[in-house]
């Protein structure tokens, strides 16, 4: 007998990067098309990354928010990020800008939450592992 849902999950509002440099993560992440903001708590600013209906909030190592993740490192994420473009237009720009593509440098299958996935991957500042993807079946620019 399956146990009862205490909720129902809807959708993923933020995530938290635990960060070597947040000057560094912001610029990789801008060539990525995300947006920097900075936001304030009443004793802090913090800093995020926006992007869709997402955000990635940013953490300094050694100065992380509370609570936090119980193992909050550098390096330790492995995310997978929808484009507009097609992947192998983001695997040309990928390229052009010197940015290493993993998995032989090619596009690669996958499956994501709907289905069959075309990705590419690379990693962040701190070593995270970023999947770039489209659905096979979506239409893009």
């Amino acid at each position: 007998m399956a146990a009862r849902a205490i909720a129902t999950v809807a959708a993923l509002d933020h995530l938290v990067l635990t960060v070597r440099s947040i000057p560094t993560t912001v610029a990789f992440y801008e060539r990525l098309g995300m947006r920097h903001e900075l936001f304030r708590t009443p004793t802090e600013v913090r800093h995020a990354l926006r992007f869709g209906l997402s955000k990635i909030n940013l953490h300094e190592a050694g100065n992380e928010f509370t609570p936090r993740a119980t193992l909050a490192k550098p390096g330790t994420a492995d995310l997978c990020f929808l484009v507009d473009e097609k992947v192998g237009t983001v695997q040309s720009r990928l390229e052009m800008a010197g940015i290493e593509i993993l998995e032989g440098g090619g596009i690669v299958n996958r499956t994501g939450a709907r289905g069959a996935l075309l990705s590419v991957y690379i990693r962040d500042p701190d070593g995270n592992l970023i999947e770039l993807s489209n659905y096979e079946d979506d239409i893009h620019a």
